[in-house]
């Protein structure tokens, strides 16, 4: 008679794969950067078969000359030299018509509608963990890793999203928007890692990149002139307008709502309030009627806001809604993150049964913020963290409405 069969179960690898590194397949994203092209060659020394895919977004002859920006033709060189050092495949990816579709184009309605967009979270969104995803899988690749800062954690077999370990580099803010199932293929190598210790592993792995500078820019905004692009893209959309204050006294003229934000302190245009009886504390915008074509300004006061709606919500719990709906008079308590550069604040989430509709789409959520936050925008995002653990992204949703004092008395 023959003995109890035992069965082996074989070691997770460290991308959670119960098989060798060498029988496991990544698409890695390289921008040309530090950050993604150490995730590359991390992986290439603990085994990995890597293959490398870099994105084209917009017209090379153009992005030759912007530099400090991601994806640019530099970049492209950058990546395709890495890789070549690391000895892996690599593939440039001609997405420019599906960028401009998907982040540029929205982008540019989005200041034209009087918003503040955040085309990174778009790009994320879209281009990079929609289309590059589906583009990894067509290559029977067994996950898609890239060289944000942020953690994918797995609590109770399933995977969770959670701020990076340096909280100086972390990119939760920007990824609020991933799908459980996407999130199930992704992976983020540097997420337990500090930018110094990534800069340490390019010297070590004497990557030609390893003292380049982080871009600052927005890809496609190489100078940080967003509406230089608008009016290239939309010269026939933009139309001047007035500038007045709360109180309705009319301060002035504008060219145009995109050369505004709200929050806005500088270059108004406006000199400043010249009545000895009026109040000559600075003037920030406060409010933006791009249908009036109408800039409102106001003290610092008037930006103070307590209440912000969401749309176009992302659940990476799932669970949170039942949650909220079983706290539907007080609210569910989170907290929440209205700018990346702004710590997760206490608040109450509440889901809005009405759908109501507006020029962002459905409100589906009520954030009552426990203390005033300022300077807020319509077209930024909210992202959403666990009370218990305020690591845990458990989702967000674009910023829809999120009324002022100065909205208010400006009716």
């Amino acid at each position: 008679m023959s003995g109890p069969i035992h069965i082996v179960k074989e070691e997770l690898n460290s991308l959670g794969f119960a098989k060798a590194p060498a029988k496991t397949r990544v698409v890695v994203t390289m921008s040309g950067g530090v950050d993604s092209s150490v995730t590359a060659a991390m992986l290439v020394e603990q085994g990995f078969e890597v293959i490398g895919i870099t994105l084209q977004l917009y017209d090379h002859g153009v992005a030759v000359q912007a530099k400090g920006a991601c994806c640019a033709g530099a970049d492209i060189h950058d990546a395709r030299m890495v890789a070549g050092s690391l000895g892996i495949p690599h593939y440039v990816l001609d997405y420019e018509s599906l960028f401009r579709e998907q982040v540029v184009d929205d982008f540019v309605d989005s200041y034209l509608a009087g918003h503040t967009p955040v085309p990174c979270v778009r790009c994320n969104q879209t281009v990079k963990f929609r289309d590059l995803l589906a583009t990894a899988r067509e290559l029977d690749a067994d996950c898609l890793a890239t060289g944000h800062y942020v953690r994918r954690e797995m609590i109770d077999s399933t995977p969770s999203l959670q701020r990076a370990v340096d909280d100086s580099r972390d990119q939760s803010y920007f990824l609020f928007a991933t799908t459980p199932e996407q999130l199930e293929y992704l992976r983020f190598p540097l997420g337990g890692m500090t930018k110094a210790e990534t800069r340490r592993l390019a010297e070590k792995f004497n990557l030609t990149v390893s003292d380049k500078p982080d871009s600052q820019d927005i890809c496609f905004v190489p100078n940080g002139r967003y509406a230089d692009v608008v009016r290239k893209l939309s010269p026939g959309a933009i139309e001047p307008g007035i500038i007045r204050h709360l109180d309705g006294t009319l301060l002035g003229q504008h060219k145009g709502v995109i050369d505004y934000t709200i929050g806005q302190r500088r270059g108004l245009g406006i000199g400043g309030r010249k009545t000895a009886s009026k109040d000559n504390s600075p003037l920030y915008v406060v409010g933006i009627n791009a249908d009036n074509h109408e800039v409102i300004v106001g003290p610092q006061s008037a930006l103070a806001c307590s209440d912000v709606y969401l749309t176009e919500v992302n659940w990476i719990s799932p669970e949170l809604v039942d949650m909220a709906a079983a706290h539907t008079k007080d609210g569910l308590p989170v907290k929440i993150k209205l700018r990346n550069t702004a710590p997760a604040a206490p608040a109450r989430l509440l889901i809005k049964p009405d759908q109501s509709e507006n020029s962002y789409g459905k409100v589906t959520l009520h954030i009552a913020l426990e203390a005033a936050e300022f300077g807020i925008a319509p077209g930024q995002v909210g992202v959403i963290y666990s009370v218990e653990n305020d690591r845990l992204v458990l989702g967000g949703g674009w910023i829809a409405h999120a009324p002022t004092h100065g909205s208010n008395q400006s009716g």
